[in-house]
Order: C-alpha cells, then structure tokens, then sequence
C-alpha cells in the first residue's frame, strides 16, 4: 500500500533524525512545499564545534529539565537548523510545511512564524505551552501525529485551557 505524502515526510523526518549528535533527544525536521522538500536539519551543535557526544551535555550534568535554560546547550534545533540549511542555498520556505519528530519549542515557533511556515506537522510532544500559543495566535496549523494510526490529528485549540 502506497504511504500518505505526511507519513512519508514524517519517516523522512525519524530518519534525519538519527543525525543528531543529542544525548537527550535526537529530532528531525523536514520542510516541504508541494510535496517537495526544501531542507532538512536535525539538532546538535554548529558547524565545526564539538558535539556533545563528544563532550557530554551540559544540561544532563546541571540536571536542567526540558523547555527551560535554551541558552545553556551547545545544539541547535532541528527546526534551525533546516531554516539555516535553506537560507544558506537561497531556498524560501514561505508557505511551506514542517514535518518535526517533536513539538517546536518557544524559540522555534518564532522563527518559524516569521519564515511564514503554514502548517506544523510533529510527533513527540514538549513541555512549551507559549509555542503552542504563539503558534495559534499565528495561525499556523498545528497536526499531532498518531503514532498507532499513522494519521495526524489537526489540534483543537478550543478545547486546551490557557
């Protein structure tokens, strides 16, 4: 049976993942428009610093949860890091969806408002309820994927308590 373009995209996305240098979470990002892929990007650190597989991570020794202290890690997310590889080949993304295997974090929902990415498609989720927000305030859509189903939910934002 052929795949749907989402779940095709979303394998592309758990596949780009297993690029990541994280030692807590390895996500994958792949922005597409009509069904083309623009770039990709998965996290960890820039271009030609040392990976924290390399070094250890700071935010695992410090014992930091999820969704706080961004500053303090030496990646970049996936989401920036596909907004980044687009830039640098002059690619526009305007319009474009993002297929994530998790939920785009306060820093990433702004960026990817402002590159005007249409619609949101994630797997796993994140403790960042402001993304969620700010993403609804911009109306950008936002689709949960099932994993059992292999279908993605669009989220209801009426029903969430603010």
């Amino acid at each position: 049976m052929r795949v749907s373009w989402d779940e095709y995209f979303m394998e592309i996305a758990q596949v780009v993942s297993k690029r990541s240098t994280c030692l807590r979470r390895q996500v994958g990002a792949v922005l597409v428009k009509d069904n083309r892929i623009l770039a990709t990007g998965y996290n960890g650190a820039p271009s030609k610093i040392s990976h924290c597989s390399e070094l250890g991570c700071l935010r695992m020794a410090e014992n930091i949860p999820s969704g706080e202290r961004h500053e303090l890690c030496r990646g970049l997310h996936a989401e920036q890091n596909a907004i980044i590889q687009a830039a640098l080949y002059g690619v526009s993304v305007q319009g474009a969806d993002l297929y994530s295997t998790c939920q785009p974090c306060i820093l990433c929902a702004k960026m990817l408002i402002n590159v005007g990415v249409k619609r949101i498609i994630y797997k796993g989720a994140y403790p960042d309820k402001m993304s969620l927000d700010m993403l609804e305030e911009a109306g950008i859509t936002l689709v949960q994927w099932g994993e059992e189903e292999k279908d993605g939910a669009e989220i209801d934002f009426s029903t969430q308590t603010k």
